[in-house]
C-alpha cells in the first residue's frame, strides 16, 4: 500500500489529533451530558442530540478516515474499535472491506442523496415556515417555549404564506391542519428527488450523513458538519415561532420583510459553508465504493 505522508499519524501525531478533537467536542459534548445529568432539557440544542441517534460519546472519537494510517497503533483503542485491523508491522488501518460487508446498501443511498442534493439548484424561499406549520392549530407546540406572536399569531402567519418546505424529515412534523397548506406533498421514498441545498435542515443533515459513515469519515471532517449543523440549528430557533430569547438567542421575525431577508441571508451562508462539505462526503463515499 502507498503510504501518504499526509495520512499517517506517528505516535506523537495520533495523540496531538485524538487531544484536539476532544477538546474541540467538549464544547458542545460537555454542556449537553451536564444538563442530562440534571434533567434539564434544552430546547434548541438537544435535537442535534435527541433527533440525530448520536450519542456525546461518538462525537467526542476520533477517527483518521479512509485511507489514513496510524503507525505503531496496535496497542491504541483504535487496534480494537469495529472496521480496523492491524497489520503485521504494528500499522492500524480502517477496513472498508469489513464496513461494506454490513453497510454497503446503505452507503449506496447516501451518495446518491448527496450526489443529488450537490447537483440541485438551491432554494431559499421558504423563509422558515416549518417549525411555524409544526404547531398550526395545535394546542400541543412541540417545545416547552412560550409562541411569539400567540396561537391565534402564530396561526395567522401560517396562513399568510405559501408553504414551500421541500424536506421530508421537517414536513413529516408539520401539523394535521397544516400538511394539505404545503405546496408538495412529501413522502420518504420521494426524498432524493426533493432534497435541495438551499434548505436549512438539508444543511444540518450533513451532520447525520457524516456520522453514518463513522470511520470512513475524518473527525475533524465530523466535527466541521457538527458545528455548521449547530449554526444552521440556531437560525432554525431563531426564525421559529418559539420565543428563545430567555436562553440567549436571537429573533428573526420572518413574519416581516426585514425579517425574511435576515433569514435568506444566513440561510445562503449557511448553503455555502456546507458546499465543501458535501463534496468531501461525496468523495469519500467515491473511493470507499470504488475499492
Amino acid at each position: 500500500m502507498k503510504r501518504n505522508s499526509e495520512r499517517v499519524y506517528t505516535p506523537t501525531a495520533y495523540k496531538e489529533a485524538v487531544d484536539k478533537h476532544e477538546l474541540r467536542a467538549r464544547a458542545f459534548t460537555e454542556p449537553h451530558l451536564e444538563r442530562r445529568t440534571r434533567g434539564i432539557a434544552h430546547p434548541v440544542w438537544d435535537f442535534l442530540f435527541d433527533y440525530y441517534p448520536f450519542r456525546a460519546s461518538q462525537l467526542r472519537t476520533w477517527h483518521p478516515g479512509l485511507g489514513a494510517l496510524l503507525v505503531d497503533a496496535s496497542a491504541t483503542p483504535h487496534a480494537r474499535y469495529p472496521h480496523y485491523e492491524t497489520l503485521e508491522d504494528g500499522t492500524v488501518r480502517f477496513n472498508p472491506e469489513s464496513f461494506l460487508a454490513k453497510r454497503r446498501a446503505e452507503m449506496v443511498r447516501i451518495r446518491e442523496l448527496l450526489r443529488a442534493t450537490q447537483d440541485r439548484p438551491a432554494h431559499f424561499d421558504c423563509f422558515g415556515m416549518h417549525e411555524w406549520a409544526m404547531v398550526y392549530r395545535t394546542e400541543r407546540p412541540r417545545h416547552d417555549l412560550p409562541l411569539r406572536l400567540g396561537a391565534a399569531g402564530t396561526d395567522a402567519v401560517v396562513e399568510s404564506h405559501q408553504l414551500k418546505c421541500s424536506h421530508f424529515d421537517a414536513y413529516r412534523f408539520f401539523a394535521p391542519a397544516a400538511r394539505p397548506l404545503n405546496l408538495t406533498v412529501l413522502e420518504r421514498e420521494d426524498q432524493i428527488a426533493q432534497d435541495q441545498p438551499g434548505c436549512v435542515h438539508v444543511t444540518m443533515d450533513l451532520y447525520k450523513w457524516a456520522a453514518k459513515l463513522g470511520p470512513v469519515v475524518p473527525g475533524e471532517l465530523l466535527l466541521d458538519a457538527f458545528e455548521l449543523a449547530a449554526r444552521a440549528r440556531q437560525l432554525d430557533m431563531e426564525a421559529s415561532p418559539y420565543d428563545c430569547r430567555s436562553l440567549g438567542f436571537d429573533v428573526v421575525a420572518v413574519e416581516t420583510n426585514e425579517g425574511k431577508a435576515e433569514y435568506v441571508t444566513r440561510q445562503r451562508q449557511l448553503s455555502e459553508e456546507a458546499i465543501p462539505l458535501r463534496s468531501q462526503l461525496v468523495a469519500l463515499l467515491d473511493q470507499l465504493l470504488s475499492d
